[in-house]
């Protein structure tokens, strides 16, 4: 059903009493990786702010680009690192945008979420009457980007309000996304800790493509239930024991709004924690102790990381840590070796400070650094009222039953892959709570919930390594259909990029597994703002279908569309080679381009586990629309290793620009006998 043309409310910021005193504070010229014009402001009697930074008047081409960062509060968010936000701009005739969004606080719940979206709205108009006062011309045309939390409210933007013209979601979760994708992931990594390398193994080239093959049955439901809720296999070499995300953050607002939970989870039946022969028991955390010693260095100190503007890491905004000297807590007796220590807090049950829960960062086998996650500032003050003798207890009974909390959450519709938590009555399987707490935090986060109704030309980029977040991008891809009809094709893409994480980074923390989609996001603000000024349709949406909540994409290029290259490698001819030390290996990797995806800029080699790639092919050659790379290498010391090969592709065929190199990777075994 074609909803596009149902009456819809939108938001326009000049009918805003609220925003009708724009003020300016600053203008000025910067000089950062290029020069900028800098102007900072604010609208009177509001707490929204802002920063513009324009180009100069030869480079600029009438159009901004609106960055949404993950965490609001902080308008100056892009200026941390080296930039490159406001680089990518204004290098393209863009000037950059930036609010914090009404807000001034990072974290805390707001009177009114409808602020990120209204805010937003009134500084993208705002900014076109700055920008017309500099350039003079024509209004100009913006586009809306963020990513994660920041691709929430960019969604948010577009559906509820026309302030601009196009957007760039990217790596965006639904509705029922926050916390349920950590707590199942969570669950999931405890259950399988011990076979983790097994699991990245068998989906290696050279494996045997079943991770279930060494899993008992409690850790093949647990892989199978991760799977149904949309993780894939292949994604699981950048599994981190103990890696919660932003959970620690979230935590205290769930325990907030749903105290009873906790509790009901060790006590209720139908819950994993009142079965006493389940894992969740069995990990079980309660050990009482008492305070030898408390170390409180002179160098620890309150920080608030407001530099951290990531998809990764702007959560960690709302976090508080100690400085890089530690608190260190001594006591009577330690846990033993072998227990599930991860997620406990340190409970004070006697003495000044009795009653009292501290954050742990880490236990050490003979020590505990306190510190590290959500409001571990808040105890800064007191912490040297704990004294020798005092009696306190580890617990992780919170945390285990957090990572159980998404089985308790089923939506009433809409949301297949959670269809695996009902019966064949469609009934739920588990008891489930008084409420949904994802879509609070979805509407708290963004102001709206995702309906699909965009009134701006949108490509949304999703990460098919990105947690179980690829079926999101597809759910929402649904709604969007269900809105704009049969003229989808004149407003909407989704493309899915390979061997890509929920990072947004140019250099990943693992360049040999992780391709990434850094080069895919600015060459979609490019091909969107080319959509919208000049007519030019983009590449068309991924090809791929969906199989129990995994995402399938086309094996070729030419069927998977997008704008990804496609690589095959051989080693010997196969994906495995096996050899004898001192003997040599031919590599041929076969790469595909889909139409129009630019010209091959570089293709790299690793060997031997090198992440800077040192090694270029020795041979080349086309074979129709085929591109041919050869590459030989002798081994010589015995061993198993994973060659690597990278290829960048550019538009324009420019090796230079460091923001559009579209990449993807394929790898591949070796095993050297002596």
């Amino acid at each position: 059903m074609d909803k596009k043309n149902s009456t819809i409310n939108l938001y326009d910021p000049k009918t805003d009493f609220a925003f009708q005193k724009p003020y300016i504070d600053t203008d000025e010229w910067k000089q950062g990786a290029t020069r900028y014009r800098y102007v900072h402001g604010g609208f009177e009697g509001t707490d929204l702010r802002f920063a513009f930074y324009f180009p100069e008047e030869h480079n600029y081409k009438g159009r901004f680009f609106h960055f949404m960062c993950p965490v609001p509060g902080n308008e100056n968010a892009a200026m941390a690192g080296d930039g490159a936000k406001i680089t990518f701009a204004v290098k393209n005739g863009a000037y950059f945008v930036e609010s914090n969004m009404g807000v001034t606080e990072s974290f805390g719940r707001l009177e009114d979420p409808t602020i990120i979206y209204r805010a937003s709205a009134a500084v993208a108009e705002y900014s076109r009457e700055v920008a017309q006062k500099f350039y003079g011309g024509s209004r100009p045309y913006g586009y809306i980007y963020g990513g994660s939390g920041g691709g929430y409210k960019t969604i948010s933007c577009i559906e509820n309000t026309k302030a601009w013209d196009g957007a760039v979601p990217f790596v965006i979760g639904s509705s029922m996304s926050v916390p349920y994708a950590i707590t199942c992931a969570s669950y999931s990594t405890r259950v399988l800790r011990n076979k983790l390398h097994l699991i990245v193994d068998a989906m290696e080239p050279g494996g045997s493509k079943n991770p279930y093959e060494h899993l008992n049955q409690e850790e093949a439901d647990a892989f199978r239930e991760i799977t149904r809720f949309g993780v894939p296999h292949r994604g699981w070499f950048s599994v981190k024991p103990g890696a919660d995300g932003s959970l620690p953050v979230l935590a205290p607002a769930i325990k907030a709004m749903d105290p009873e939970y906790f509790t009901d989870f060790w006590t209720k039946p139908g819950y994993l924690g009142s079965d006493k022969t389940s894992s969740a028991v069995r990990d079980r955390l309660q050990h009482k102790s008492k305070v030898c010693s408390l170390i409180i260095p002179e160098g620890v100190k309150k920080q608030n990381w407001e530099d951290r503007t990531g998809v990764d890491d702007a959560w960690q905004r709302l976090m508080k840590k100690g400085g890089e000297e530690k608190i260190s807590l001594y006591l009577e007796t330690m846990p033993e070796k072998d227990a599930f220590t991860h997620g406990a807090v340190l409970k004070i049950t006697s003495g000044a400070m009795e009653g009292q829960t501290l954050p742990i960062e880490k236990i050490e086998c003979d020590k505990i650094i306190l510190g590290g996650v959500f409001g571990a500032d808040d105890f800064l003050d007191d912490l040297d009222k704990v004294k020798p003798g005092d009696e306190l207890m580890l617990d992780n009974s919170d945390y285990l039953a957090l990572q159980l909390y998404h089985r308790h959450q089923i939506p009433a519709e809409g949301y297949e892959i959670y269809d695996q938590y009902r019966d064949e009555n469609g009934k739920p399987i588990y008891p489930q709570r008084a409420f949904l707490f994802g879509p609070q935090i979805a509407l708290g986060g963004a102001g709206s919930l995702q309906s699909g109704r965009i009134q701006a030309k949108t490509i949304l980029i999703a990460a098919l390594l990105d947690g179980n977040l690829p079926w999101k991008a597809h759910w929402y891809s649904e709604m969007v259909r269900d809105y704009v009809g049969k003229d989808e094709h004149e407003q909407f893409r989704l493309w899915y990029v390979d061997n890509a994480v929920h990072s947004d980074e140019m250099i990943s923390g693992d360049e040999l597994h992780i391709a990434g989609y850094f080069g895919v996001l600015h060459q979609a603000l490019l091909d969107v703002s080319d959509w919208v000024e000049g007519g030019i349709a983009p590449a068309l949406s991924t090809s791929y279908r969906v199989e129990d909540g995994q995402i399938i994409v086309a094996e070729k290029a030419s069927e998977r569309f997008s704008i990804q290259p496609v690589i095959t490698m051989t080693a010997n001819g196969s994906e495995h080679a096996q050899i004898n030390k001192g003997n040599t290996v031919q590599f041929i990797a076969k790469i595909e381009l889909p139409p129009g995806a630019g010209t091959v800029t570089k293709i790299e080699w690793s060997f031997e586990g090198e992440s800077d790639y040192p090694y270029a092919s020795e041979e080349v050659e086309l074979a129709d629309t085929m591109i041919i790379a050869k590459a030989v290498h002798q081994y010589n010391q015995s061993g198993t290793y994973f060659p690597v090969v990278k290829v960048s592709v550019n538009r324009n065929g420019d090796a230079e620009d460091v923001f559009t190199q579209v990449k993807n990777l394929c790898r591949g075994r070796v095993t050297v006998a002596d």
